[in-house]
């Protein structure tokens, strides 16, 4: 069972939270002007209430809670703890549909606001985000065709996966988010990913390549993960 949290406690960094993707979005011209950015084929814009900063806050927000599923936190929490601060907040069905079209204004705006420095130590790794249960695939319909069955340690999944770099510090420093069955190792997330990176990077075994060794030591990239009996150090 999910942990609730008195209004005080869990209302504690909600405001800075919205006034910094506010400003962000604000910034950059960012706005759906009433409408959803991206709808979906055959169906018509619906205009919503809540302005496209609250619904990125609440989803930012959601990561930052001890819930673990996200329906009970938004009817638990944002439907009645926070009615106050979310007023118009729609019903869960309406939210969930509108949550794919602030996926790209959250990276970007982490990625623009929020990134670490490289120190010379950075960390690589990936992690999973599976969308629903492996049983109900051919019912899913917020992330159909965007959306992909995975391998992971832990055995089949449909999702994505989040590629991070993080310093030393833990701080993120670059990161990726791609359909489920795309390989760490993909030479179009990798790249990208270590365009500021430098000196030394630990990964684990899903890392081990010897062309992708050799491909960042020529870009100044040391990688370092557990070798292979036949991988070879020039």
């Amino acid at each position: 069972m999910n942990q609730t949290f008195s209004k005080k406690e869990f209302n504690m960094d909600l405001t800075s939270i919205f006034c910094a993707i506010d400003d962000y979005c604000t910034q950059q011209k960012i706005n759906w002007n009433g409408k959803i950015l991206s709808p979906v084929a055959g169906k018509r814009n619906r205009k919503f209430q809540l302005s496209l900063s609250e619904v990125a806050t609440i989803v930012v927000y959601f990561h930052l809670s001890h819930y673990r599923e996200f329906k009970n936190f938004y009817l638990i929490e944002i439907k009645k703890n926070l009615k106050s601060e979310f007023p118009k907040a729609v019903s869960y069905n309406r939210f969930v549909e509108l949550m794919p079209n602030v996926l790209a204004v959250i990276a970007s705006f982490l990625s623009n606001t929020c990134m670490g420095k490289c120190s010379g130590i950075s960390f690589i790794d990936s992690t999973i985000l599976k969308v629903c249960d492996n049983r109900r695939i051919h019912s899913h319909k917020v992330f159909k065709n965007i959306a992909q069955r995975g391998k992971s340690s832990t055995g089949w999944f449909y999702g994505f996966k989040l590629h991070l770099i993080v310093n030393d510090q833990g701080e993120i420093l670059s990161f990726m988010v791609t359909p489920g069955n795309v390989d760490d190792r993909n030479s179009k997330v990798i790249f990208p990913l270590v365009k500021k990176i430098y000196d030394k990077l630990f990964g684990d075994r899903g890392y081990i390549s010897q062309s992708l060794f050799e491909s960042l030591y020529e870009k100044g990239i040391q990688l370092i993960t557990k070798l292979k009996k036949n991988m070879k150090i020039n």
